[in-house]
């Protein structure tokens, strides 16, 4: 099995969990494996063997990463799940499922499907050769074959309904909706494209729940009018927050919360909301709080609306130390970023019964 990269994170949130909830012992061993689907939040690599322009399988994307590896994760370093499986005892940096080292022991304390560019809508970011939500279930089962046919099927049962599943999804539809539409502002349209979006989760959940899924945690929408390539395209020329994409985003949180708080009347399951939302509009409008310096803008290039296959070698301006920036680029967070985030999120799990 791989090595297991150990980090002082894990520490950290033992003593957050300790003084915040009271515990005087924790311990997670009885989580087994790690399981996520959705975007680039999550995806570690998936989209590196696809025909894809939604990569990040070039420099300085990974610069930071341990051994300073470029994998195709969207950060200069590690996301989010990494840090929350090394805080779990699990390995990593975690697998993607389409990894060629995807395979054996690797595989048993959990991979993610996760795609870039991929959203609750089946459509959106096809024009991106992605894999939607879909063909991210599609592909998990066959990870549960492959699962037991590494560890049998008492055990592979066993771990699948242990394990913690999850989802981050849903920024995509909106970035392409407000980034497309000219009557994206329209109240009517917003209001149909939520319900739909949440329907469609909601069935995504059920499927998943009906595959032995019993630990689902979904993350809410972060605040979509901060990122830096919608403050540069929506802000009006002075870089500011936009109101009303933060709004809705707003609007479909409490809306998703109300979701999975209902749907966790199901026996046997938990089902938690966590919230991104607050940590990151916090951090990108007052980021010296949180000991950063720069909130407005990505460390790549300009830090304007450099992403993807414009985030190079080339970009003009890169900055020195990402650790300074609450973003890498200019809609994913930074290493430091995800790790403050990971210990938020994996505190709320733990709050709602899922650690």
């Amino acid at each position: 099995m791989e090595k297991y990269y150990v980090t002082e994170m894990r520490k950290a949130v033992l003593v957050i969990l300790i003084m915040n909830i009271g515990l005087i012992e924790c311990s997670f061993k009885e989580i087994p494996a790690l399981i996520s689907f959705g975007d680039s939040t999550l995806d570690v690599g998936n989209n590196n063997d696809l025909f894809s322009l939604a990569k990040s399988n070039h420099v300085p994307y990974g610069r930071d990463f341990p051994g300073q590896k470029i994998t195709g994760r969207f950060c200069n370093g590690l996301l989010v799940t990494d840090y929350i499986a090394s805080m779990l005892g699990l390995m990593s940096p975690t697998l993607g499922y389409l990894n060629p080292e995807a395979y054996g022991e690797r595989i048993v304390t959990g991979v993610t499907f996760a795609s870039s560019a991929s959203g609750i809508n089946d459509d959106t970011g096809k024009t991106f050769n992605i894999l939607n939500l879909k063909d991210q279930l599609n592909l998990y089962k066959q990870y549960r074959e492959d699962l037991r046919r590494v560890v049998g099927a008492a055990n592979a049962s066993r771990i699948l309904s242990k394990a913690i599943y999850i989802i981050s999804t849903g920024n995509n539809d909106y970035l392409q909706y407000f980034n497309l539409n000219i009557l994206s502002e329209n109240e009517s349209n917003r209001k149909e494209l939520r319900t739909h979006l949440l329907s469609t989760l909601s069935m995504f959940i059920k499927e998943l729940q009906s595959l032995g899924a019993k630990k689902i945690a979904v993350l809410s929408l972060p605040a979509l009018g901060c990122l830096p390539f919608e403050r540069t395209l929506h802000g009006g020329g002075k870089g500011i927050c936009v109101e009303y994409m933060n709004k809705e985003a707003s609007i479909f949180n409490m809306n998703l919360k109300k979701l999975l708080t209902k749907m966790n009347e199901t026996d046997g399951t938990r089902i938690a909301y966590l919230d991104s939302y607050g940590l990151l509009l916090s951090a990108a409008t007052h980021p010296a709080q949180y000991g950063f310096v720069e909130g407005r803008r990505g460390c790549c290039g300009t830090g304007f609306i450099e992403a993807s296959i414009f985030c190079t070698e080339f970009s003009v301006g890169t900055c020195l130390n990402a650790s300074k920036y609450v973003f890498w680029d200019s809609f994913h967070p930074s290493d430091r970023m995800n790790s403050i985030l990971a210990q938020s999120l994996l505190t709320q799990a733990v709050q709602q019964g899922l650690a």
